[in-house]
């Protein structure tokens, strides 16, 4: 026979379950103490800030998820539909307007 205790540890008379209940009473809360130093040491370290630029993104995006959803397929199947005619035709000032009031 084996001296190994192949047991499971709910059994009331295994070496395993008499066991753990030596380390259980071993193991003990801090003191109040002992925890305000702790939670001194480490509430430096646990710190964490979020940049302005994260949070203005987050409220950009609520911002846009609860706004409705607008169907452009109409206005992009008639733009495919002019490119492949070949009767698009490009405002190229009208295009320079937008950019230089979208950079400056």
């Amino acid at each position: 026979m084996s001296s190994i205790d192949t047991r499971a540890p709910f059994f009331p008379n295994s070496k395993t379950s008499r066991t753990d209940v030596n380390q259980a009473k071993a193991l003990q809360r801090n003191s109040f103490e002992r925890t305000q130093e702790l939670e001194g040491r480490t509430a430096k370290d646990a710190k964490v800030s979020i940049p302005e630029t994260i949070k203005d993104f987050s409220r950009i995006k609520r911002a846009v998820d609860a706004a409705p959803e607008i169907d452009n397929s109409a206005k992009v199947a008639d733009l495919k539909a002019r490119i492949q005619a070949g009767t698009y035709s490009v405002d190229y000032d009208a295009l320079a307007d937008k950019l230089l009031s979208s950079e400056y």
